[in-house]
């Protein structure tokens, strides 16, 4: 199992409420910024459900079909939610603000945005929080952007980018509603709408790079590959390493194939044992390597 899914199921209980109550505050007032706001939580639970489904999906058996197995199916799913995101998130909340900065419309009963947006944070807050915690949990002293480049589990980053850009969003509708309001600014509400799509446009795209990366075939970090070079070239029927080629198939496996120059006067049997052997002493070190494939150097 990949891990527990708890900052998911948080966020995804989170965003449901907050995206009904958005609604029918932003219905009630006529808030463009607010309907933004409950498009964006909508936008965000039909997201989690999509990763909960890929994860579910990654985790079946390898088959005839998918003799590798079925792991890449979370990488899919993560660049589809990362599209989503830009689309149905930032383009929708981009539209609808243009439209009310070209014809603005006053926000009647602007309490209730008020107290629905402080209410939304209290919940994004709570959901944030764990997702925070979840990551923090994953990082192993690096840096937080280190954390996320190098991650392999994009279920865990695509959590923690969506809470935070749900969050400032909040703060960013607040504000504007709040100065629009005091100030009868009326096209504030829009442009608090297009603030929110633009924040949601950038989210997106740095989620659909990681994304994208790992859906391509990232491979191990450079220090892991040397680890594999030392163990290997112990083996005292091995000459060197040639070449090592690997790929993720999901956070918790790996594909690895070593070329390897094996001492010219050995036989096949003797060779065949060697790879038995190093193939265990690799899984016996690495317990992420699933698949390895170890082959003769050609001449």
């Amino acid at each position: 199992m990949i891990k527990d899914n708890k900052s998911i199921y948080s966020a995804l209980a989170a965003n449901l409420l907050i995206a009904i109550t958005k609604f029918i505050a932003g219905g009630f007032t006529n808030s463009s910024s607010m309907i933004s706001e409950g498009i964006h939580s909508m936008v965000d639970s039909i997201n989690q459900v999509l990763l909960l489904y890929g994860l579910k999906k990654s985790r079946k058996a390898p088959d005839l079909l998918k003799p590798f197995g079925y792991g890449k199916e979370l990488y899919f799913w993560s660049f589809i939610v990362a599209i989503l995101i830009f689309g149905l998130g930032g383009g929708i909340s981009i539209y609808q603000g243009v439209q009310h900065i070209i014809e603005p419309e006053p926000i009647t009963n602007p309490l209730i945005n008020y107290a629905v947006l402080v209410l939304c944070m209290l919940f994004e807050g709570w959901s944030l929080r764990i997702a925070v915690r979840e990551f923090d949990k994953q990082r192993n002293g690096q840096s937080w952007w280190k954390a996320i480049v190098k991650s392999k589990d994009p279920s865990s980053f695509l959590v923690l980018f969506e809470d935070g850009a749900a969050v400032l969003g909040l703060f960013i509708v607040f504000i504007f509603m709040l100065i629009g309001h005091n100030l009868d600014l009326d096209w504030m509400d829009g442009l608090a709408s297009v603030l929110v799509g633009l924040l949601l446009v950038f989210v997106s795209a740095i989620l659909a790079r990681e994304s994208r990366s790992l859906l391509m075939g990232e491979g191990i970090a450079p220090e892991t590959k040397e680890k594999i070079r030392l163990l290997v070239e112990k083996d005292e029927s091995v000459i060197r390493i040639s070449n090592i080629i690997s790929t993720y198939q999901s956070p918790e496996e790996v594909l690895l194939v070593i070329i390897l120059v094996f001492q010219p006067d050995i036989d096949t049997e003797d060779i065949t044992d060697a790879i038995t052997r190093i193939r265990e002493a690799i899984r016996k070190e690495f317990k992420f390597i699933k698949f390895i494939i170890i082959q003769p150097a050609e001449g």
